[in-house]
C-alpha cells in the first residue's frame, strides 16, 4: 500500500476497520501524494444524483486532461446493493479509482462484483503503544495540540486514557481534549491530570455496539 501511494499507482481498494483505526487518515495521505484529482464523497449525506455528477466530471477530466480521479467514499456501506452497482461501470472503465471506507464486514455490506474489482485492506484497532504515542504527540504539538500549555499528565492517567480509547485514536484525542478543557489551571499555570480526574471526567468505558451490525455478536462474545 505504501509503495502504491508513493508511486501514485493505487487501484480501487476497500478499507475495512473499526472507528479510529485510520481509514480517513489514509485517504488524506493519498490526497496529498497523488497527482490524480481527489474527490471526497460521504455516503451518509450524498446520494446517486451527486455521484453521477462526479462520475461525469471524472469522465471529462480523463478525456480532456488525461487526469485520473480518485473517489473516496466514506461509509460506503450506507449505500444499498442497488446503489453500489452505480460504481461498477466507472470502476471497470477506469474512469475512477474507488477508495471505500467501511466499519461493516464487506462480505455482507459490499456487493460481490465491487469486491472482486477492489483490493480489501483490513485495518485493526491501534495497539496501546500507538495510542500512547498519539497522546504524547498531542501534548507536545504546539500547532494542533496542547504544546503551548503546561500539562502534567501522570503515567497512571495516561494509561487510563489508553485503556479508555480501546484502540480508537479519535476517542483518545477527544477524551484528552475533554479532560483538558474541564480541568482547572493550578499553580504555575499548570494543568495537573491524575487518575482521579480521568475517572471523574470519563466516568466509565463504553463498549462499541451496533445492534444491526457485526459488533452485536462481538460484544456478546
Amino acid at each position: 500500500l505504501r509503495r502504491a501511494i508513493q508511486n501514485d499507482t493505487l487501484q480501487s481498494v476497500i478499507l475495512w476497520g473499526p472507528p479510529g483505526s485510520g481509514k480517513t487518515t489514509l485517504a488524506h495521505i493519498i490526497s496529498q501524494k497523488t497527482k490524480a484529482h481527489f474527490q471526497p464523497f460521504s455516503a451518509a449525506v450524498s446520494g446517486i444524483p451527486e455521484l453521477r455528477a462526479i462520475i461525469k466530471d471524472a469522465e471529462n477530466r480523463l478525456k480532456f486532461h488525461s487526469q485520473r480521479t480518485i473517489l473516496f467514499v466514506d461509509e460506503i456501506h450506507r449505500f444499498n446493493k442497488t446503489q453500489q452497482d452505480a460504481f461498477l461501470p466507472p470502476v471497470e472503465r477506469g474512469t475512477i479509482v474507488l477508495i471505500g471506507a467501511t466499519t461493516e464486514n464487506p462480505s455482507f455490506a459490499i456487493v460481490a462484483p465491487l469486491m472482486s474489482r477492489s483490493l480489501l485492506l483490513v485495518l485493526y484497532p491501534l495497539a496501546p503503544e500507538h495510542i500512547r504515542i498519539i497522546i504524547e504527540r498531542a501534548l507536545a504539538d504546539k500547532k494542533r495540540g496542547f504544546g503551548n500549555m503546561k500539562v502534567a499528565l501522570t503515567d497512571g492517567a495516561k494509561e487510563m486514557l489508553v485503556q479508555f480509547a480501546d484502540g480508537d485514536a479519535r476517542v483518545a484525542l477527544n477524551s484528552l481534549e475533554f479532560v483538558m478543557m474541564h480541568t482547572p489551571v493550578g499553580k504555575n499555570n499548570t494543568i495537573t491530570i491524575d487518575e482521579k480526574i480521568i475517572e471523574d471526567a470519563l466516568q466509565k468505558k463504553a463498549l462499541r455496539y451496533d445492534k444491526a451490525g457485526e459488533e452485536h455478536y462481538n460484544v456478546i462474545s
